[in-house]
C-alpha cells in the first residue's frame, strides 16, 4: 500500500538532485567564458592580453572553488533529506538561482576587483547562497528524527557551523568592501583555517555518526 507514495517521493528527491547537479555544472561552465585572449594579436599585445587575463583566471578559480564547495554541501544536505516538501523545494530552487547568478558577480570581480561595489556584490552573492543552503540544512534537520548518538549531534552542528561561518565572513565583507576592497578580499581568507578544522572534524566523526543514526 505504501509503495506508490514512497516511489513518488524517491522520484521527486532524485529529480531535485538531478536538477541541482545540472545547474551546478552549467554555472561552473559559464565561469570560464570570461577567460579568453582575443585572436590576431601581435607578440607584444599577446603578452599584454595574457597579463590582463590573470584577474579573470583568479576570479574563475575562486568561484569554481566556491561552487564546488556549494555542490559538495548540497549533495550532503540532500543525502539526509527524508522527502522533499514545498519548503525544501523552495529553498533548493532559491539556492540554485543564486548559484546560477554567480558568474555575473564573478565577472564583476574579475574586471573591477578594485571597486568597492563589485567586491561587495560578490561577497553578498556568496553570503546569500550560503544562507539559502544553511536555511535548507536547518529545515531538513528539523524534519529528521532526534539523533541516536552524540556524534550525530556533533556532525549536524559542524555542518551548520561550516555554512554559518561562510555566511558570517562574506556577510562582514560586504560593508568592509566599501572601506577597503583589498581588506575585504583578504578577509575572505579567514575562512581557510576554519574550513580545514571543520572538515577534519567531520571526517573523523562521520563514520561513527552514521552508525549511530
Amino acid at each position: 500500500m505504501d509503495r506508490g507514495p514512497t516511489t513518488g517521493t524517491g522520484g521527486a528527491a532524485e529529480r531535485l538532485e538531478t536538477l541541482s547537479d545540472g545547474v551546478f555544472a552549467i554555472a561552473m561552465t559559464l565561469l570560464v567564458l570570461d577567460v579568453s585572449v582575443p585572436p590576431g594579436l601581435n607578440s607584444a599585445r599577446f603578452h599584454e592580453a595574457l597579463g590582463e587575463a590573470v584577474p579573470n583566471l583568479a576570479a574563475y578559480a575562486l568561484s569554481f572553488a566556491v561552487i564546488a564547495q556549494f555542490w559538495r554541501e548540497h549533495r550532503r544536505i540532500l543525502g539526509v533529506l527524508p522527502a522533499p516538501n514545498g519548503t525544501v523545494t523552495g529553498l533548493t530552487l532559491l539556492g540554485l538561482a543564486l548559484i546560477a547568478l554567480l558568474p555575473f558577480p564573478t565577472a564583476l570581480l574579475a574586471e573591477y576587483g578594485d571597486e568597492p561595489l563589485a567586491v561587495a556584490i560578490y561577497s553578498g552573492s556568496v553570503a546569500g547562497t550560503n544562507a539559502a543552503h544553511l536555511a535548507l540544512l536547518l529545515t531538513i534537520h528539523r524534519r529528521l528524527p532526534p539523533p541516536a548518538a552524540p556524534d550525530t549531534v556533533t556532525a549536524r552542528r559542524l555542518g551548520t557551523a561550516d555554512l554559518g561561518s561562510t555566511v558570517l565572513v562574506f556577510g562582514i565583507a560586504v560593508p568592509l568592501a566599501f572601506a577597503s576592497p583589498a581588506a575585504a578580499k583578504w578577509f575572505w581568507l579567514t575562512l581557510v583555517p576554519a574550513k580545514v578544522a571543520i572538515d577534519r572534524r567531520q571526517r573523523r566523526i562521520t563514520p561513527r555518526s552514521r552508525q549511530g543514526r
